[in-house]
């Protein structure tokens, strides 16, 4: 499935005052990276999020949100927000936020 191209484009927009942003390609999405290490990607239509553990069991138990399953084997750590959660660009910032605090402690790359 392609990925959504406008939600990306929110995305990058949302990010674009973040240092140290970078994109790729993965996981068949656009992924964004921050310092090197997995940030937000678009997957589908949906957000993909990396939150740490207990920011990740928490979003779990939000409206929209699902754990993260490429394989059959989902990703901990990570989480998709579906469309209805990421409709207002409050809602994506939001989402966005929460990544950024987690993906801020870890060590650069």
């Amino acid at each position: 499935m392609p990925f959504d191209t406008s939600l990306a484009a929110r995305v990058r927009d949302a990010l674009v005052r973040t240092r140290g942003v970078t994109e790729q390609t993965m996981f068949g999405g656009r992924c964004f990276l921050l310092h090197g290490n997995l940030l937000v990607g678009v997957w589908g239509d949906g957000l993909i999020a990396r939150l740490g553990p207990a920011g990740a069991e928490d979003a779990l138990r939000e409206p929209h949100v699902r754990a993260f399953d490429v394989t059959g084997r989902p990703m901990r750590n990570w989480v998709v927000v579906d469309p209805d959660g990421i409709d207002g660009d409050a809602q994506l910032r939001a989402w966005i936020d929460r990544a950024v605090a987690f993906v801020r402690a870890l060590p650069k790359k």
